[in-house]
C-alpha cells in the first residue's frame, strides 16, 4: 500500500520560506553581536555577566572569530534563500575562525610557547588553505551574477 501525498499532507514551501527566512536572519544578527562582543571581550561585559575571567582572551577569541563567521554564513544563505549553509558558509567560518587564529599569532606570538605557536600556524594555515580551496572552487563553478 502505497502513501499518496495529498495537498493536506504536502508541507506548504510559502509558509516555511515566510517563516525560515527571517528565523536565518535573526539567527546571523545574534551570530554576528555575540562574535563581535566575543572578539572584543571586554571588562565590563565578563564583570557585568560574572563570566570567569580568563588570563588571555586567546579562546574568547577565536570562539568570537567562529560566531562571526557562523553569522556572516547565515546571511550568505538569508540572501540566497539556501537550504543549508553549503560552501559559501563552510568559507566564512574557516576565514573568520582560523583568521583569528593567524592574527593572535602576528599580533602576540608571546601568548604562546614556541610548540603551541608551531601547532596553531600549521591549524590557521591548513584551515585558510581549505577555504581558499573552497573559495577557487566556487569561484568556477558558479558563473558571475
Amino acid at each position: 500500500m502505497s502513501k499518496r501525498t495529498t495537498r493536506a499532507t504536502r508541507p506548504r514551501r510559502g509558509l516555511i520560506e515566510l517563516v525560515s527566512r527571517p528565523l536565518l536572519l535573526v539567527d546571523a544578527a545574534i551570530n554576528l553581536v555575540l562574535g563581535v562582543l566575543l572578539l572584543l571581550y571586554p571588562q565590563w561585559l565578563v564583570e557585568a555577566l560574572g563570566i570567569p575571567p580568563v588570563a588571555t582572551t586567546f579562546f574568547p577569541n577565536v570562539l568570537g572569530g567562529v560566531l562571526f563567521g557562523i553569522g556572516i554564513a547565515l546571511l550568505v544563505a538569508y540572501r540566497g534563500g539556501a537550504h543549508g549553509l553549503g560552501l559559501d558558509g563552510a568559507i566564512a567560518i574557516n576565514l573568520c575562525g582560523a583568521g583569528v587564529v593567524a592574527g593572535w599569532l602576528v599580533v602576540a606570538p608571546q601568548v604562546f610557547p614556541p610548540k603551541g605557536r608551531i601547532t596553531l600556524w600549521i591549524i590557521a594555515v591548513l584551515v585558510i588553505g581549505v577555504a581558499l580551496a573552497e573559495l577557487q572552487h566556487r569561484m568556477r563553478s558558479k558563473p558571475n551574477r
